[in-house]
């Protein structure tokens, strides 16, 4: 068991480690596995949860947005990077298929946009390669190229 004491002053990290960017559980529990002992690791996480400083699901929703504001992705890689950060993979499928239809648009606009920059250097088969390989829907590509 451990002490009141203990347990804030621990809290107090991992609250500064959340507070400074959003994280995840899973980036949680990597960072202080070795420092904080499991029960408490465990007890703290579960106080950030419900308090509302860590949520999966939301975190899913900002940076599902934040890649799509920023850079031309393939709906994959931007599954892939999340992914990356330790959420589960429910909370990413329940995210895409609750905006399948926004998500659809934005991946055509991303091949419209990297189509238009790319044309006039490559040609048809090696931009089809590259769109592929980057992840985007074929499907999605026919209509544009």
């Amino acid at each position: 068991m451990y002490s009141v004491e203990e347990f804030e002053e621990k809290k107090t990290k991992v609250m500064s480690y959340i507070l400074y960017k959003k994280r995840t559980e899973y980036e949680v529990r990597k960072k202080f596995c070795g420092t904080i002992e499991e029960n408490m690791l465990d007890d703290i996480i579960e106080y950030v949860k419900e308090a509302g400083y860590i949520n999966d699901a939301e975190y899913v929703k900002k940076l599902f947005q934040e890649y799509m504001n920023l850079k031309d992705m393939s709906i994959r890689e931007i599954k892939n990077k999340i992914y990356e950060k330790g959420v589960y993979v429910d909370y990413i499928e329940d995210y895409i298929s609750e905006n399948k239809e926004e998500l659809e648009e934005y991946e055509i606009n991303s091949i419209k946009k990297i189509v238009e920059k790319k044309k006039r250097t490559t040609d048809e088969k090696k931009l089809k390669a590259y769109l592929l390989n980057r992840g985007f829907d074929s499907e999605l590509m026919k209509g544009i190229i």
